[in-house]
């Protein structure tokens, strides 16, 4: 490798990748000359967004040594993990043009070796040493132990100068069995509040001032520090937001140095995003049309972002089988036929007993034909008893809205409960324009 390369490519390493030198330098003196052997493994670890993906594959590039990197997510079997390790290193891309197909199907481990090692016997320029980069490697545990232990010591089955780098967000002793081999450990650690705004910066958008940028960043991490430290998040956060705190400055209603205006104009356009952290519930055009819905100083508008999460995304009928849950969960069946029956109901003179709020009470079981009972009553169109239906039952009790009573075993006389909060059931009830007030029998 040239000198002059070596030294500009190594400087805009460590430009790129700010308060990362021990660990670049700790990797370079680990993988040592292309020719000379390395370890056969190499498990690094870290949170998310720490740099650790994006370092070993820049420094790959930056020693321009073969190198495969694969995403242990998206080869989620043992033989698709197979056939993208040797597609790599033949340098096929599976497309359109050959149908999508790798160049070997191997789907066992011995046929994986034999091939692996005639590979690196020819592609290898005079016993370079090659890298297998697994990212997500926690992924691994859900395969075959044998695979998992047959990659950490790769090197001694193939007899060829490789090595293994596994990257992943958990701790060594997570992997359960640690396998019999230890492979050599390295600690990405979380960013400082004070690295994170130095990271930040360096993606200034142009025609704009360093520091006007930095005092920008540093409001953002002001707010979100102590709730999310992830890097991805909070770039996307200061990516999606900075239009709208440069709007005063641009329509003339502030400057550059008058940061207090500039923080009551973004600030709660900031606190509707920490409470929709991670959740993604609009994109960025969304962001910017409800921008104008948001409370300025003096006004007296606000986004409900409660409204929005609350109201849980769900089929049509579901909403209702989940409505009629709530009404067998929260109603005395002695009232069904009170705000259900299609006929005249008769009032019968009863002495006044003190009623007991349901709501602290708490959900109720009920049996599956009463809560079929109440969904046929309250949903306007006709539905046939058909298995979807019951489907669509067994469904809410797997996403925890229902639950279900009693032993698994019990086919007879199977009771639920149903889980919803009232907020939650209010704003079902409104997206299915059904008002669930009027049939509580707490409210009459």
């Amino acid at each position: 490798m040239d000198t002059e390369f070596d030294v500009l490519g190594f400087a805009e390493l460590h430009s790129n990748l700010p308060y990362r030198n021990r660990q670049i330098d700790t990797l370079v003196a680990l993988f040592g000359e292309p020719t000379q052997k390395t370890v056969s493994s190499i498990f690094i670890y870290g949170h998310t967004a720490t740099g650790k993906t994006v370092l070993v594959t820049a420094l790959l590039a930056t020693l321009q040594v073969p190198h495969v990197v694969i995403n242990c997510v998206e080869c989620y079997t043992s033989s698709l993990l197979f056939e993208a390790i040797l597609d790599n290193l033949s340098d096929h891309k599976p497309s359109a043009a050959n149908g999508y197909s790798s160049v070997w199907h191997c789907d066992n481990l011995n046929d994986f070796l034999r091939l692996f090692r005639s590979l690196l016997e020819e592609k290898a320029k005079q016993g370079e040493t090659v890298y297998v980069v697994l990212d997500k490697a926690e992924r691994l545990q859900e395969r075959d132990a044998l695979l998992f232990a047959a990659l950490l010591r790769l090197q001694e089955l193939t007899g060829c100068n490789v090595c293994v780098i596994l990257i992943s967000e958990l701790v060594w002793e997570k992997f359960s069995g640690a396998h019999g081999y230890e492979p050599l450990q390295m600690h990405f650690p979380d960013y400082s509040r004070g690295q994170l705004l130095d990271i930040l910066c360096l993606e200034c958008p142009s025609g704009h001032s360093k520091e006007f940028y930095r005092n920008y960043v540093s409001l953002l991490l002001s707010m979100f520090h102590l709730a999310c430290r992830d890097l991805n998040e909070l770039q996307y956060l200061a990516q999606l937001h900075f239009a709208e705190y440069c709007r005063p400055v641009t329509s003339g209603e502030a400057n550059v140095d008058d940061i207090r205006k500039l923080w009551k104009n973004i600030e709660p356009h900031l606190k509707v995003a920490l409470s929709t952290l991670y959740l993604r519930e609009s994109s960025s055009c969304q962001v910017e049309e409800t921008a104008h819905h948001l409370v300025k100083p003096g006004g007296a508008t606000s986004l409900n972002i409660s409204q929005t999460r609350a109201n849980i995304e769900q089929p049509f009928y579901s909403k209702f089988l989940l409505i009629g849950a709530y009404l067998a969960s929260y109603n005395p069946a002695k009232s069904d036929r009170r705000f259900f029956s299609r006929g005249r109901v008769g009032k019968r003179k009863k002495a006044i007993k003190t009623k007991t709020n349901a709501q602290l009470l708490g959900p109720k079981p009920f049996p599956l034909d009463r809560l079929l009972a109440i969904f046929y009553a309250i949903v306007d169109d006709k539905v046939a008893p058909t298995a979807n239906i019951f489907t669509q039952v067994t469904s809410l009790v797997s996403l925890r809205l229902l639950s279900r009573t009693g032993a698994d075993d019990q086919l007879d006389n199977v009771k639920y409960r149903c889980l919803v909060s009232f907020d939650d059931i209010c704003s079902i009830g409104r997206s299915v324009r059904f008002d669930i007030i009027r049939y509580l029998y707490d409210y009459i």
